[in-house]
């Protein structure tokens, strides 16, 4: 029989749940002062429903999106614990972001407005590094 939603998760519950080993939630907790589960005596752990959203949103920052692990836990310290829990996500950190603006497009995209800004950006540049590779050329 399955749990319902509101349900606690052991931690092989939630592990199995998001897709990730135990040693790294358990990893995550030393991390992200964030992430604290409920724990009973002799130490096991239980996940609260708002635990495992939490826990989803740090694993699609980290392996979808791009961030650091201090990337994570700036945009926390920045945004709060809302920003964790919010469906509507930040743009990803340039530098550490994989892929082609593309590539990241076709896995999700923040908001229209922010690739907009985004894309104009980057055909300056695109522009800038044309006219610098002509320059340099022709010298």
């Amino acid at each position: 029989m399955a749990k319902g939603p509101e349900a606690f998760r052991t931690i092989s519950e939630a592990s199995q749940e998001l897709g990730v080993a135990q040693h790294v939630l358990r990893f995550w907790e030393t991390k992200f002062a964030f992430v604290r589960p409920m724990k009973r005596a002799g130490g096991r752990r239980f996940y609260r429903p708002r635990d495992i959203a939490i826990l989803a949103n740090v694993h699609r920052l980290l392996h979808r999106d791009g961030y650091t692990i201090k990337g994570v836990q700036k945009l926390h310290r920045d945004l709060g614990l809302k920003s964790l829990t919010s469906t509507h996500w930040p743009i990803a950190e340039p530098s550490t972001t994989p892929g082609t603006l593309e590539q990241r497009r076709a896995i999700g995209s923040p908001s229209s407005e922010a690739h907009g800004g985004l894309e104009a950006a980057l055909a300056a540049l695109e522009a800038a590094k044309a006219r610098l590779d002509g320059l340099l050329g022709a010298g």
